[in-house]
């Protein structure tokens, strides 16, 4: 289980927000923390303490210069999503983009886009595509949402479609969009669900708060998945110490 930071970037400054209250119009964003730091301030901080695999993500328009600013201070250390398409993917792995994070852009209409998937993958390669299927649950289900969190796809989250996909990419990123943001511990049903159903990386997101969620992770996930974690830690205006957090992981 490794840990894997985060830095969001929304109207060009580091956030962390509650993700449900992102819109287009930007009207009624939720903001858990703005920080005073630049996006390589903390680019460097994971770059010091040689945290791998964590990822810069651009929450709307706005935002490149920053997330290439990360990327640049910490070349080969950082993922990027948030807007990515096959026509802009090839710009953020030359500055310095270890992998490209999309979604909306191979969700398109409630559905899987092959089209659009294949030509991110001739355009990428599969080492360096993560496919981020943030997800809510519906009916006891988990399905994949697009849109900024708001639109539902028909794309169920299981062992199957999970096995087909991992052909495309060489990881997954899951944001639990239930509890993302909100502290409240993470969702225990689906990091359980998500231990059955893949077999590649995989990194979940979503509402740790403290070691103890760290240990129940551990154990619901099998040891199978990595973790990342956002408005809990000290370092985003939160309680949990984020030195404490890479310590516990380093160890397990």
């Amino acid at each position: 289980m490794r840990f894997r930071p985060c830095i969001d970037i929304h109207q060009g400054r580091v956030k962390q927000i509650v993700g449900e209250t992102l819109t287009e119009e930007n009207g009624a964003v939720i903001e858990n923390f703005v920080s005073d730091y630049d996006s390589s301030y903390y680019a460097a901080k994971f770059k010091e303490d040689k945290l791998v695999g964590g990822h810069v993500i651009m929450l709307g328009g706005g935002n490149e210069a920053a997330a290439i600013k990360a990327l640049q201070e910490y070349p080969g250390g950082l993922q990027i999503g948030g807007g990515i398409t096959a026509d802009n993917a090839a710009l953020y792995l030359e500055q310095g983009a270890s992998h490209v994070i999309v979604t909306s852009y191979i969700f398109r209409n409630g559905q899987l886009d092959l089209s659009n998937l294949n030509r991110m993958v001739e355009e990428v390669g599969i080492d360096r595509l993560v496919i981020d299927l943030s997800c809510k649950e519906k009916n006891g289900k988990w399905y994949v949402v697009t849109n900024q969190w708001k639109t539902f796809s028909d794309f169920e989250i299981n062992k199957e479609n999970l096995k087909y996909l991992e052909s495309f990419c060489d990881e997954f990123l899951v944001h639990a969009v239930d509890v993302e943001g909100k502290r409240a511990g993470i969702h225990e049903d689906l990091v359980q669900h998500l231990a059955h159903c893949v077999t590649i990386p995989t990194t979940y997101a979503g509402g740790a708060r403290s070691i103890s969620d760290l240990e129940l992770f551990k154990k619901l996930g099998q040891g199978k998945l990595d973790i990342t974690i956002g408005s809990a830690l000290d370092i985003f205006g939160g309680k949990l110490p984020y030195k404490q957090v890479v310590e516990y992981c380093n160890s397990n």
